[in-house]
């Protein structure tokens, strides 16, 4: 039986769209940076993508910085400042930013001085959307660019981070979005590339993928594949509740993401589900991090206020435009099943 891939958080499969634009885009001979006429052509990718970046996330008038991830759209950002964030922001935040700001227990985050805070719109492991203040200074938005209805005219932020993989283009890209008349020191200095802002030859060929990605990825949405997909996690959530009630289920009360539902059975450790998934022909992800063979409790759901235990004990199954619900409801019986056996064994 074929595989299900149900780990689009982490990754998108490629965007046909962004395939073609990026194969194209391989033909092309000059440097951008170059004035005569193949430079010019590479230019003009560049430049063309951008456009289909900033019509899809409402960001016309905006400077789009290209970066090689939104990883590094972070460092570009946080760097040169000092903000505060909470412990749900993605490590690339955190990294910059210093976690004191307050959590409650869905993953809100309390802000009082939106001017010197970074905060996600929307978290990678649990879903859970944030409402932005108006003067926020930085935003994670790569989750939830391409899976919703997303303006960062009207967002409320001053500095936006997002990525090409997360709404199927290629893996290697990103970008930090910034309200016109602002500026940031240079991290990677050099030739002067990206309005100075970020030297190095841009990557063409990965940038003409993130055009195309965005520019399918907004079609999407105004078709209304993203409200299929919230249906077809509350299919999944039901499906799980039924046969295996005793799960807890993280954010539910929440407004989410479309496409993310995190759970956990306490004991029942992250990974072990994965891999139980992996050899059933199922693609998700733990809710834990693993490093250097040691397991850690997802500082996100501690933040809301589970215990260590039932920290390291959460997954995460993303949906994506191209998921069934023949599909979802395989890896209901089968997760259930396997955890039919897990609390047999356990009791």
């Amino acid at each position: 039986m074929a595989r299900v891939y149900l780990d689009h958080n982490a990754t998108m499969p490629l965007r046909r769209e962004a395939r073609e634009a990026m194969v194209a885009a391989m033909e092309i001979a000059g440097n951008p940076s170059s004035v005569h006429a193949e430079g010019r052509v590479a230019k003009g990718l560049i430049e063309r993508a951008r456009a289909q970046i900033a019509d899809a996330f409402g960001a016309s008038g905006a400077d789009i910085v290209f970066t090689s991830s939104a990883t590094e759209a972070a460092a570009l950002a946080c760097g040169a400042g000092t903000y505060a964030s909470g412990a749900v922001e993605h490590d690339a935040v955190g990294a910059w930013t210093s976690g004191t700001l307050p959590v409650d227990a869905i993953g809100q985050v309390d802000v009082s001085e939106p001017e010197v805070t970074a905060l996600q719109l929307a978290n990678s492991e649990t879903g859970v959307l944030q409402t932005l203040p108006e003067g926020l200074a930085v935003s994670d938005m790569t989750q939830a660019f391409g899976k919703l209805p997303t303006s960062f005219a009207w967002s409320g932020a001053q500095m936006a981070l997002i990525s090409a993989h997360k709404l199927g283009g290629p893996k290697g890209t990103g970008a930090l979005v910034l309200r016109q008349g602002l500026d940031v020191e240079a991290r990677i200095k050099g030739g002067g590339q990206e309005m100075g802002r970020r030297s190095g030859t841009e990557n063409v060929v990965g940038i003409a993928g993130f055009g195309a990605a965005a520019e399918a990825a907004a079609r999407d949405l105004a078709n209304g594949v993203w409200d299929r997909v919230a249906e077809l996690r509350k299919i999944l959530e039901k499906a799980i509740e039924a046969k295996a009630p005793q799960t807890i289920f993280v954010g539910q009360g929440a407004a989410r993401l479309p496409n993310t539902s995190c759970f956990a059975t306490p004991g029942w450790k992250g990974e072990t589900q994965v891999m139980a998934m992996d050899l059933a022909g199922f693609a998700i992800s733990a809710g834990s991090a693993c490093s250097s063979g040691k397991v850690k409790a997802s500082r996100v759901l501690q933040a809301m206020g589970y215990d260590d235990v039932t920290a390291a004990s959460a997954v995460r199954v993303s949906l994506g435009p191209e998921t069934t619900e023949e599909e979802i409801l395989r890896f209901a019986d089968a997760w259930c099943a396997a955890q039919k056996k897990y609390l047999a064994k356990a009791a």
